[in-house]
């Protein structure tokens, strides 16, 4: 984590709303908790719906995957209006609603008695996992358009790091069973809510707020943000296919190391800590420099053949150390989504950045939601029971597929910029 201090400070020409240490750090560490409390629950959640569901691997990665859908879908219909209402009324109201909601959806799913409320669980969830898209907002408050590359990048750390510590603490809090992580994490929510109750200010000034409309606020009206300025579109069709791409990732990962290599519990979420520790140290350390050595469209394209290149190779592993040298060459996919977000910031002005927040989350939303549910799929049809040639590595096989057609949409959307 990186201290409030280190994020580039906006221009003067801006007018941002002044905030304090206290208020940027609370914004960093709620990004921060929220993967804590997300990966808390990601090495334990095929053994929960295995007992609540009375399921098999194949048959859990299945319902895995529409839980996941479930969630997205949820963030899809209610991500634009809380981003709208966050231009209208603010970023703090918003920003605490979110965190609260996590918390009481935590507590819901370690209570589940059965499947039906595993899944209204990750609906909560997803009405409530709007706080980086408001914390998202509230970064663009306060910093420079020219800055927000490192400051998404700081963003990103704070999902990394987070995803180090989750999912190695889940691990192990599963061995005492699949609901304690559950617990934790909703204590975990609910700290951090009590903390932004005592130091979250807020950072959109009342002159930069604008009048609440419907149209806006629908998930499909978010779309429109898209269509009004130019050059938006183009790149978030590149960042909704890069998303639906790497959510092969949410849909097997799990499911995968448990069926490939007979992981436990520890060691599925000691490999997230990995994967978290690599990510975080390239968004956060490496996303700034790089950015300004080599510009956005460089860092971002070498991001994109990265993933294209280590999600092929996921599919043709045989061990755990291989798997471990494939996550250090996955690092610099971390730079595809801050920097996709800072090129999307710079193309509407300040008064729509939540809005901007919102249709982002739409589109990504709905390419997961697809996503992980076609992924989980292919995992669970050719890895299920009975069939004449069965597999693991299907999926990273198409996701390769996908994320090289990702990469030549953004070639082409480089060079069409350039003449």
């Amino acid at each position: 984590m990186t201290e409030a201090s280190d994020l580039p400070a906006p221009t003067a020409t801006e007018a941002p709303r002044p905030v304090s240490r206290h208020a940027v750090t609370f914004v960093l560490i709620t990004v921060f908790l929220d993967m804590v409390g997300f990966g808390l629950i990601m090495p334990v959640l095929p053994k929960l719906i295995e007992d609540v569901g009375q399921v098999d691997i194949a048959q859990a990665a299945v319902i895995g995957g529409w839980m996941f859908a479930a969630f997205s879908l949820a963030q899809f219909v209610f991500a634009p209006l809380m981003g709208n209402l966050a231009d209208r009324f603010g970023r703090r109201p918003l920003l605490l609603l979110a965190i609260f909601g996590l918390g009481a959806d935590f507590i819901l799913m370690a209570l589940a008695p059965s499947l039906e409320w595993l899944f209204a669980g990750r609906i909560i969830a997803g009405i409530c996992g709007a706080s980086w898209i408001i914390a998202s907002a509230f970064i663009a408050d306060v910093t420079a358009p020219d800055d927000r590359a490192k400051a998404y990048g700081y963003m990103g750390a704070a999902f990394g790091v987070g995803f180090v510590i989750g999912p190695a603490i889940g691990g192990l809090l599963g061995e005492l069973g699949p609901r304690v992580p559950f617990w934790v994490a909703a204590g975990i929510s609910l700290v951090n809510f009590v903390y932004g109750m005592l130091v979250l200010p807020e950072s959109l000034a009342p002159e930069n707020r604008r009048r609440f409309e419907l149209w806006r606020a629908n998930p499909f009206g978010a779309f429109r943000v898209f269509a009004t300025y130019r050059g938006v579109l183009p790149m978030v069709m590149v960042m909704g296919l890069f998303f639906f791409s790497t959510s092969v990732y949410p849909a097997i990962w799990t499911f995968w190391g448990i069926a490939k290599f007979g992981w436990s519990e520890a060691m599925v979420g000691g490999t997230l800590a990995i994967f978290g520790l690599i990510a975080g140290g390239f968004q956060g350390f490496l996303t700034g420099p790089a950015t300004k050595r080599f510009g956005e469209w460089q860092v971002a394209l070498f991001g994109l053949v990265c993933a294209t290149l280590v999600v092929l190779g996921y599919g043709f592993v045989g061990s755990l150390g291989a798997v471990i040298a494939l996550m250090i060459l996955h690092g610099p996919e971390g730079f595809v989504h801050p920097l996709l977000t800072s090129m999307l910031t710079k193309r509407v002005p300040e008064d729509a950045q939540g809005e901007l927040q919102g249709g982002i989350s739409a589109v990504t939303n709905v390419a997961m939601l697809f996503g992980t549910v076609f992924f989980a799929f292919i995992f669970g049809h050719f890895w299920a029971e009975g069939r004449a040639w069965r597999s693991t590595d299907v999926a990273y096989w198409v996701a390769a597929g996908f994320l090289a057609l990702t990469t030549a949409l953004f070639l082409s959307l480089k060079r069409s910029e350039k003449a």
